[in-house]
């Protein structure tokens, strides 16, 4: 008999738009949440019970050491009981430099290091003498990076100008700026003499000198300083950095004239050549990391051979054990060299899943954001079996989650709902699968309407010519992707897809548009109005129906609140806590001055304007240069949103379509959507593929890369790579009608669209 410990127990939620709900979770078993987009599902797994777990696990700890841990609010709840320690794994990229890998991140690396300093010939003095981030094993060249970088000095300067005219372009070295002030002040030019007019001693002292000290004059006294050419000082500042961390003016100036090669010395291998020799059974550690991994598992594997080596077997077991949970997640196509941050968010989720799986803890909870993303439906039983090892290990597993395989392994279902934002935040169901099936919930309903297969598909209008690609698995590869259509490409992850659609094709046709899954950024002062751009034409329109200054109609400018400064919230500092925001006083939370919120257009002000649903805001504009796009976000699922809801507040999958909207009001002849249905219930799925059948309707030639069922079956046309991943990939397996593919012998994709209902 269940004790009263069994479950997590939850009363009276009431974070974001939970309606004050109460509910049992069981431990050890898997509980799925499903529900419409925006229903409330994240923020009760994850504002709720994964944020109370990390703050009561935080408190456990001295009060010294909580002063450097982030620290979540308590969560608007009545009563949480019986959590158990929390780790959240969810659909954040993994980020890190050139430095950080797949194997680093999943910690297989050190183990295949330790594998080689033991097994291989000649012999090294220790692990860390095989490592690219270790003195002692990286290449001295590269650094350790595998490529090196050259500027080009024609982007950094105007040769007809003087440096007192300008002749410097970086951003950051303007006229009078600190970095002008002290190569003028350095003593080594004439500020008055052109840049091409400079002897050899000259450019070599502006573009290449290495650091030394100088005197330079700041007001009446003199000081000395560091100085160094331009190119070592922005390859020092900049080129060393993460590009997407940089500024977006300083980014758009350096990517033109940056060049990357591979270092000539190691030739990208990372290591010195003393770590380069070491080898077993004439393999080194660089070719071993530069195998995918499924290739890998099996040359370690090898009965006979250096790898074979009885003393060493703990070490290759353990690390066997790693890589085969690799392999077994559908991650296998990818190689242990592979860079961290060129990974996407559903491959960056399964490499942390390998890392919990290694663990030999048991009863916590793990949270699972979308597990499912980027797997194509073959793989899905494998993720799966990970779910259920990790339940069975006495884990609580709970999973967010809309894909139908995944909702079918859980214990227990909860389903919120009904609709989205104001309309959800209830619990609408609460049992089991079956029961969710018979249930007439959105879920419910969509769960048991049958796949449609499109059988009357449109004629191609010509065809896209690629012919003779090869790039990664991709072997002198010819396709004819056709126009005017809309086309699904499909395969396996690692099978080819992105190669051949989203770095080959837009290389041929330059004027192809590509909408993936990069996450806008936001910040507590952008918005849906300020992001989509209707900010601009809303403004203008108060102003001009009021005959004011549109400046008035801005929370960053005049018409803001003065206590607030614009942000509706004011921040309330508390000793050593993070600060707390409260709603502005002064303005409600409305973010401008009474004057402005006087200022009417049909009888609402702009404060009342931002409080709009985006769906009530399509129906109040009319206006051209506003409706549109409103409509647009209501056809993606994000009419709840409200229109001056801060962007840091929306989820990746409602940043993902907001900015899909944005993007499919402007014409396009060829575009590519890169897995739109992220983050999608099966109910918004239907609602997408009606939009993307209407713009291939007004001319678009549309390219999906998916894996949903309910989308491929309705495609005109389906290319699927394959037959595998890595170098079991790279090949067309078939093109043409969906529901001939179902028809195909060897087609995976084919194969699963054929089982699914």
């Amino acid at each position: 008999m269940a004790s009263a410990t069994d479950t997590i127990h939850i009363r009276g939620a009431r974070v974001n738009n939970l309606q004050n709900i109460s509910l049992d979770v069981p431990k050890k078993q898997i509980t799925v949440f499903t529900g419409v987009s925006g229903s409330g599902k994240s923020s009760l797994v994850f504002d709720t019970l994964a944020a109370e777990s990390q703050r009561l696990l935080n408190e456990t700890l001295p009060t010294f050491v909580q002063t450097f841990l982030p620290r979540q609010p308590q969560p608007d709840v009545d009563a949480l009981e019986n959590l158990s320690a929390a780790i959240i794994v969810d659909q954040g990229r993994l980020g890190g430099n050139s430095r950080s890998t797949v194997g680093t991140v999943s910690d297989t690396a050190g183990l295949l290091r330790l594998l080689f300093s033991r097994l291989g010939a000649p012999a090294v003095a220790r692990p860390s003498a095989l490592s690219f981030n270790d003195p002692a094993g990286l290449c001295p060249t590269c650094e350790g990076i595998g490529v090196v970088s050259s500027i080009d000095p024609r982007g950094l300067v105007d040769e007809s100008k003087s440096l007192e005219g300008g002749a410097l372009l970086f951003p950051g070295f303007a006229v009078d700026s600190w970095f002008y002030n002290l190569i003028s002040g350095s003593g080594f030019f004439d500020v008055k003499k052109p840049i091409k007019k400079y002897t050899a001693e000259e450019r070599h002292h502006l573009f290449d000198q290495d650091e030394c000290k100088v005197k330079i004059k700041v007001g009446a006294k003199t000081m000395n300083t560091t100085y160094e050419g331009l190119i070592p000082k922005i390859r020092r500042l900049y080129v060393a950095k993460n590009l997407e961390d940089l500024q977006a003016n300083v980014r758009a100036a350096l990517e033109p004239i940056l060049t990357r090669v591979a270092c000539p010395d190691c030739e990208g291998a990372r290591i010195n050549a003393a770590a380069l020799a070491c080898r077993v059974d004439g393999v080194n550690i660089a070719d071993a990391m530069a195998l995918p991994v499924v290739e890998l598992v099996a040359l370690l594997s090898r009965e006979t051979g250096g790898f074979a080596d009885r003393g060493t077997g703990p070490v290759r077991e353990a690390l066997l054990r790693r890589l085969q949970a690799v392999v077994d997640i559908g991650l296998g196509y990818l190689s242990l060299d592979r860079e961290s941050s060129t990974l996407s968010g559903g491959e960056s989720q399964r490499i942390k899943m390998v890392r919990a799986l290694g663990s030999s803890l048991t009863d916590l909870t793990y949270i699972f954001d979308e597990p499912s993303i980027g797997l194509h439906p073959a793989d899905l039983h494998r993720l799966s079996r990970l779910l259920v090892q990790l339940r069975d290990k006495g884990n609580t597993v709970l999973v967010v989650e809309h894909k139908p395989a995944i909702i079918a392994i859980a214990d227990h279902v909860v389903d919120i709902g009904p609709g989205a934002g104001q309309d959800g935040g209830k619990v609408v169901y609460e049992g089991d699968v079956a029961g969710l099936m018979r249930s007439s919930t959105p879920t419910g309903r969509a769960l048991a309407q049958p796949t449609i297969t499109k059988t009357r598909t449109r004629e191609p209008k010509g065809f896209l010519e690629l012919d003779h690609v090869t790039l990664h698995n991709l072997k002198d590869l010819s396709v004819r992707i056709p126009r005017g259509v809309f086309v699904a490409i499909t395969g396996v992850a690692g099978s080819g897809k992105s190669s051949l659609i989203r770095t080959v094709l837009p290389q041929r046709y330059p004027d192809v548009v590509i909408i993936d899954q990069s996450l806008a950024r936001g910040s507590s002062r952008s918005n849906l109005a300020t992001w989509t751009g209707i900010l601009d034409p809303v403004r203008k329109l108060f102003a001009t129906t009021n005959k004011v200054s549109e400046s008035l109609f801005s929370a960053n400018s005049k018409g803001a609140c003065p206590e607030c400064q614009g942000l509706g919230v004011v921040y309330v500092d508390i000793a050593h806590l993070d600060p707390v925001a409260v709603p502005c006083e002064a303005c409600g939370g409305r973010r401008f001055t009474d004057a402005v919120l006087a200022h009417r257009v049909r009888g609402k002000s702009i404060g009342d304007v931002f409080d709009l649903p985006v769906a009530d805001a399509a129906a109040f504009f009319v206006e051209p240069a506003i409706h549109p796009v409103l409509q647009a976000l209501v056809d993606v699922g994000l009419g709840y949103v409200r229109l001056g809801q801060p962007l840091n507040t929306l989820s990746g999958g409602e940043r993902q379509r907001m900015k899909l909207a944005r993007r499919l009001t402007e014409t396009a002849a060829i575009a590519i959507l890169d897995e739109p249905t992220t983050g999608l219930h099966l109910q918004d799925i239907d609602r997408l593929v009606a939009m993307i059948d209407r713009l291939v309707d007004n001319g678009t030639s549309l390219l999906v890369i998916e894996h949903h069922p309910r989308v491929i079956r309705r495609a005109d046309w389906v290319i699927d790579l394959g037959p595998g991943a890595g170098h079991d990939g790279g090949t067309i397996v078939f093109s043409g009608p969906p529901a001939e593919l179902m028809k195909h012998p060897t087609s995976l994709t084919g194969q699963w669209l054929a089982r699914a209902t």
